[in-house]
């Protein structure tokens, strides 16, 4: 018997499957030892050394995997193929005694990837576990040091990170720069104009400039009088340029993008979204099949793809969609970042063959929803360009004072639809007054003019992040890595440092606090410069083979005098007034008092240590709609909050929104309530139905 060691159980299930009774699969259940809980755990005096030890919870665990290393042949380390992955094994080589250990990768969880790697095992790369080991202890030493200095200066259970507090200032930072917007006056002008030969075609045209000079029109003064000089103009087609353009498919997903397109196009959180991955990764129960895998390793910052997956992806889309397109040559995707892990593909189904529209009635909707968005973009990452035919006018009014005003119209009309049959970008094109009939204009050409319609417009702030443009954003300015754009949105729901305003992220009051004193003390940490820098740092650890322990040398003595400086400016702040309540202790018969903790306030006896009695507070946020009883805010295991029944157990309602009193009347659904022109109303959460049910006017 030989022995196969995962991480997932789920993904457990699929290998057993693949490599049957000759082999025992079993799972670490991710970390199998970490760094402690309740100490730094890293002896800094001798060059960062990591203390790790053995979760309580993972120790039978581990005596149970001991016992399958004796009673196996051999033994095979199958952990995810990431730092991460690497770091795991060989924390087991080194528990199980594992002397040149086998190690096992693949980047999907097919039959013949997973039968190939078990031919051509490998030693552990520890560069991989040094990059993790780094990664790891650096952001335990921010993490550990600043977060009880901010918890003891602003308020408690509130946390400060090497990759989390460069993004809060980023939000922090943009909300300012809206705030500060002072909105300019401009106006645009256009002109509704016709053929002499068809005065049923009407072309919008779009004001430009006078004599050839590119003239921004600033107020109402302006426009009036420009307007006035073409209301008796001669309208003439002065300039007519056609041409062919292509626009070629976005490649493959990496993690970052499959976490930006879909929380753009389905609406879905990106930690759900890589919740959902995951599960698509690993495998999901099939009737009549079993546990199957659908797509490739999703945490990776990749665009390749395999020859193999590129030459079996041409023959599908020519039979499916026809010769045209599907290109001559496979396309292939460069890479933005000198750092990518190329050992990995993109983010692509397993099997063609295994198409949405065949498990729609197999997975669930999300996970279908996602599946279909990643065999999607795959599929058009590898077809032809769309083409089309454009069209650039310039049309000149003449008026009687011999100044020349020039309108611009633009075109563009699909020749050929390529890639774009199958899916398009989320990223929406803005083009003034694009034309998707091209009219039959000609240089020399006189039109008549219908209307002149003048539009007052005032520039627009910067818009908020939304997780998809924040995590973008990330990506582009260097902080963090694709495994942890998700897990730092989760934190700033989690300390309600951000919240949400239809869809876009905005830092809360206690947010911009925490940022203003990571700004303070803490400057290189919040500066997206230093981060990307140390990121490059940390990529090197893995790609060039440095010192981990001389990366973060080089980090902590100016963090050490950082730190020094906030505890000795903080440790005399002045205690907290506590606001006393109406409630008295029923152990002990002491008023009762507000305190802050890591989910928001309670009632806490001010006779502790002697009496430790809290309460929640009983804080109205809503009515049940099933059940008639007080909703309250709740959070899940990974911290992102809900709003949930009181009458939990025996209620189990939930609601990501503040949930009406009522469930809709038309299809039964969670129904949230809405300001509609300044009243309340319920909406409906339903996409399919938003019904929308008006309440009496006070």
């Amino acid at each position: 018997m030989k022995l196969v060691i995962v991480e997932s159980p789920s993904k457990g299930k699929t290998i057993q499957k693949y490599l049957g009774s000759g082999f025992k699969v079993m799972a670490s259940g991710g970390h199998i030892c970490d760094l402690p809980e309740r100490t730094l755990g890293i002896d800094v005096g001798n060059e960062f050394k990591p203390e790790y030890v053995v979760a309580t919870a993972k120790k039978k665990l581990l005596a149970d995997l001991k016992s399958a290393v004796k009673d196996s042949e051999s033994a095979f380390l199958a952990t995810d193929p990431d730092r991460e992955g690497e770091a795991i094994s060989w924390h087991l080589a080194t528990l199980l005694g594992l002397k040149g250990a086998s190690r096992i990768e693949f980047n999907e969880i097919s039959s013949k990837a997973v039968q190939r790697a078990i031919k051509s095992p490998r030693e552990i790369n520890m560069n991989l576990v040094d990059a993790q080991q780094a990664r790891r202890v650096l952001d335990r030493l921010v993490g550990y040091k600043v977060s009880p200095i901010i918890s003891k200066s602003i308020k408690p259970g509130l946390s400060g990170g090497r990759v989390q507090s460069a993004a809060l200032k980023m939000v922090v930072d943009r909300e300012r720069e809206i705030r500060a917007f002072v909105p300019e006056e401009y106006w645009s002008l256009y002109a509704l104009l016709n053929k002499l030969s068809n005065k049923k075609l009407t072309l919008k045209a779009l004001f430009h400039d006078i004599n050839g000079k590119k003239t921004k029109v600033e107020n109402k003064e302006q426009a009036d009088a420009i307007l006035s000089a073409l209301k008796t103009a001669d309208w003439i087609v002065e300039n007519v340029k056609r041409g062919r353009s292509k626009t070629s498919p976005a490649p493959p997903f990496m993690t970052s993008t499959m976490q930006q397109d879909g929380s753009q196009k389905l609406g879905i959180p990106a930690t759900e979204i890589m919740k959902i991955a995951q599960q698509l990764y690993e495998g999901v129960d099939i009737a009549g099949e079993g546990h199957i895998a659908f797509v490739t390793y999703i945490r990776t910052d990749s665009i390749r793809v395999s020859a193999e997956m590129q030459k079996e992806s041409l023959e599908y889309i020519k039979a499916k969609y026809g010769q045209d397109y599907a290109p001559e040559k496979p396309n292939f995707y460069a890479s933005k970042s000198q750092n990518t892990q190329d050992a990995h593909e993109a983010v692509r189904p397993i099997s063609l063959e295994r198409t949405p529209e065949s498990v729609k009635d197999k997975l669930s909707k999300n996970q279908y929803r996602l599946y279909k968005l990643i065999y999607d973009r795959f599929i058009a990452s590898q077809m032809t360009d769309a083409v089309y035919d454009t069209l650039n006018v310039r049309i000149e009014a003449r008026a009687g004072s011999g100044e020349k005003f020039g309108f611009k119209l633009s075109g563009r009309s699909v020749v050929f639809k390529g890639y774009t049959v199958v899916y398009e970008s989320a990223e929406v094109r803005e083009e003034d007054e694009l034309q998707s009939n091209l009219p039959d204009l000609n240089e020399g050409e006189k039109l008549t003019l219908q209307e002149l319609k003048p539009e007052q417009k005032f520039t627009k702030p910067p818009s908020r992040y939304s997780e998809a443009t924040l995590i973008k954003a990330m990506e582009e300015n260097g902080i963090g890595r694709p495994s942890t754009y998700a897990s730092v949105l989760a934190v700033f729901a989690k300390r309600e440092y951000t919240e949400k305003e239809q869809k876009l992220m905005k830092p809360t009051a206690l947010g911009e606090s925490v940022n203003d004193f990571m700004e303070l003390y803490f400057a290189n940490i919040v500066d997206s410069h230093f981060t990307a820098e140390m990121e490059e740092r940390l990529d090197k650890i893995e790609h060039q083979g440095i010192r981990w322990q001389d990366v973060l040398g080089d980090f902590w003595p100016s963090f050490q005098t950082e730190l020094q400086k906030a505890y000795a400016e903080n440790k005399q702040r002045a205690p907290k007034v506590e606001e006393e309540s109406e409630v008295v202790c029923d152990k002990c018969g002491k008023k009762m008092v507000f305190r802050d903790g890591k989910y928001g306030k309670f009632l806490a006896c001010p006779g502790y240590p002697a009496c430790k009695n809290v309460k929640n507070i009983d804080e109205h946020l809503g009515t049940c709609p099933k059940c008639g009883k007080d909703i309250h805010k709740c959070y899940s295991k990974a911290g992102k909050m809900f709003y949930g029944c009181n009458g939990y157990p025996d209620c189990k309602f939930m609601s990501w929104d503040i949930p009406a009193p009522i469930m809709c009347p038309h299809c039964v659904s969670v129904m949230k309530i809405v300001e509609e022109g300044g009243e309340k109303a319920y909406l409906c959460t339903n996409k399919n139905c938003k019904e929308v049910v008006k309440l009496p006017k006070a």
